[in-house]
């Protein structure tokens, strides 16, 4: 029994020293890859800046989708980062040209918007753009059609197809399986909770979607065939014919400009660099450019730029904007005398009410202090909309989703389903409406007139800090909200935003607004350090939720989790209905 029990203990020993070696050298992987980070890499003459984007470019590093085993392997790309390292490789004498590569860009529209922008420029240094797509995504095409000369693979192809939006009904499939549904909602065009009140879209909802689309679209193609030297007639043409999936048609109707193979493509960047065929291209990639970067001052004047990426909730978790999170970098920032102005970049469909309140609060505090100005990335609407409402001045991408000037509340319930698998349920209560709201029972009696009211009162709230801002009466604003969504372009004609511009044309006003002339740019939220990313991503829910969402894909899990997450159903919400994207 004694060896027994001392075999049970070695091996308890032998346990844990294992662990704790398994544990150190995950902790060792963590620390040599962030030291690689820091470590800046030299560029030689004569390279090729390549514009490859294999990893996701994002606006800000709390949108970032990170794993406990990755060690470095995946680096995300900051889109600040790529528009400062294009317009540093525009003086930079190592650099000769660019070369676009990229089949499948992981971009938001107004942040491929913003690379073509920073494109346009550096083709003024006289230096070359230069494309070469195999299986090219419309997104991958709009970008590159910016360049000087585009090149197709022999058997490739281009996913030129205009834009299209699609939304999915589920009330026959809640009252098949007994799930109930409560909605209140503020304007016709509210159309977020349209999915479980009707089987079809509503005309409100469907105007909105088609004068979208249609903006947004007009505003791409204006672009491509100003690029690509295409009129009107011969563009539409190829788009509804699908003529970019067929490599020779592609050609004949100038969507490329040479179908040839990769290494055929890299002998034409070795000749405009005067470089023999057997040589090696010097290819620098976007990702080890960015790492040259350095800080663009010495001075102390700092403009801070908070991003604020992601669903609008109560709470301070690091992801998405999380009221009491975002609460504290507000007040941070307005008590930093180093921070002399402030550009909000938004990027959000909305969320809750309550938490876009507290964030509109502290940020018009911040405004007594200093210069806020906003600018507007993919999304800006409803919540996201609604805490830009302190800005001194709004920037906005035209490709912009804005608007959504709207409330609504959304109730579900399981009684139906759980009785007609026998289970039922009673309640036992002091007043009328004590169980305001139950999954067995759904809601009290006197639930829905008083959220109505919350409902109506928020809406009234959410309008007239929007007339405040944009000088504009009550019925100005319900006549343009009501929960309707703007493109940028739009929103600009009718008053919702001050200026169509770029994240670094905000930067520079806000600079101008406080008068430096010297200053550095700083990014808020901070970037989390390895060790911070490990035990953050260690966590059993997001483990969790990050293994259902890859089984059952990212748009399914939005939508399972609006009916299971309780951060949806818990007041009264300022969101977006759908996300659109071009693919």
């Amino acid at each position: 029994m004694k060896d027994f029990f001392k075999n049970v203990f070695a091996n308890i020993i032998a346990i844990l020293i294992i662990l704790m070696v398994i544990f150190g050298f995950f902790m060792l992987l963590i620390f040599a890859s962030a030291m690689s980070e820091d470590q800046k890499p030299s560029i030689e003459n004569n390279s090729v800046l390549v514009l490859n984007f294999k990893n996701p470019i994002l606006d800000s590093y709390t949108e970032a989708e990170t794993s406990i085993f990755d060690f470095g392997s995946k680096k995300n790309t900051l889109l600040i980062d790529v528009l400062n390292a294009i317009n540093k490789a525009k003086t930079d004498d190592n650099i000769k040209g660019i070369s676009i590569e990229t089949d499948e860009i992981q971009a938001g529209i107004t942040q491929i918007d913003d690379i073509r922008a920073a494109l346009e420029d550096f083709k003024k240094s006289g230096k070359f753009v230069y494309a070469y797509g195999n299986n090219m995504s419309q997104k991958s095409y709009y970008l590159a059609s910016v360049a000087d000369k585009l090149f197709l693979n022999p058997v490739g192809m281009v996913e030129l197809k205009g834009m299209s939006t699609e939304v999915t009904f589920f009330k026959d499939f809640a009252e098949k399986y007994g799930i109930g549904v409560d909605i209140i909602r503020h304007g016709k065009f509210k159309a977020a909770v349209e999915p479980f009140m009707r089987n079809e879209i509503s005309p409100e909802n469907k105007e909105q979607l088609s004068t979208l689309i249609n903006d947004i679209w007009g505003n791409i193609s204006t672009k491509i065939k100003a690029s690509r030297k295409i009129d009107d007639t011969s563009y539409k043409t190829a788009v509804d014919s699908l003529y970019g999936f067929i490599p020779e048609m592609a050609l004949k109707n100038k969507l490329a400009d040479k179908l040839l193979q990769k290494s055929e493509y890299e002998n034409i960047l070795k000749s405009n660099l005067k470089i023999k065929a057997s040589k090696d291209l010097k290819e620098v990639s976007i990702g080890k450019y960015v790492n040259t970067l350095e800080s663009n001052s010495d001075s102390d004047n700092e403009v801070a730029v908070l991003y604020a990426s992601g669903e609008i909730f109560n709470g301070d978790d690091y992801s998405d904007i999380h009221s009491e999170k975002y609460v504290k970098y507000i007040k941070n920032l307005a008590d930093d005398d180093n921070v002399k102005a402030v550009v909000l970049r938004v990027n959000s469909p909305g969320g809750s009410g309550n938490a876009s309140d507290e964030i509109l609060f502290e940020l018009q505090q911040l405004k007594k202090k200093k210069p806020l100005i906003v600018s507007f990335g993919d999304y800006a609407a409803s919540g996201g909309y609604y805490i830009s409402m302190a800005a001194d001045k709004i920037y906005s991408e035209p490709n912009t989703l804005t608007g959504s000037i709207g409330v609504f509340g959304m109730i579900t319930n399981f009684k139906d389903l759980a009785n007609r698998n026998g289970i039922r349920s009673d309640i036992v209560a002091t007043n009328a409406n004590s169980q305001i709201y139950s999954p067995l029972s759904g809601a009290a009696p006197g639930t829905i007139p008083i959220l109505t009211k919350s409902i109506e009162s928020t809406y009234k709230r959410f309008v007239y800090f929007v007339t405040q801002n944009r000088k504009k009466t009550f019925e100005q604003i319900d006549a343009i909200g009501g929960g309707r969504v703007w493109s940028g372009t739009r929103a600009k004609e009718i008053g919702l935003v001050d200026e169509l511009g770029t994240i670094q044309q905000a930067i520079t006003f806000a600079a101008s607004k406080a008068k430096l002339k010297d200053y550095n740019i700083q990014s808020y939220p901070a970037k989390v350090s390895k060790f911070e990313e490990f035990f953050k991503n260690a966590d059993e829910d997001e483990i969790a939720a990050r293994v259902i969402s890859k089984k059952i894909g990212k748009e399914n899990y939005s939508l399972f989790e609006r009916v299971s997450n309780p951060k949806f159903n818990n007041g009264v919400q300022m969101s977006l209905p759908y996300k659109i994207t071009i693919k």
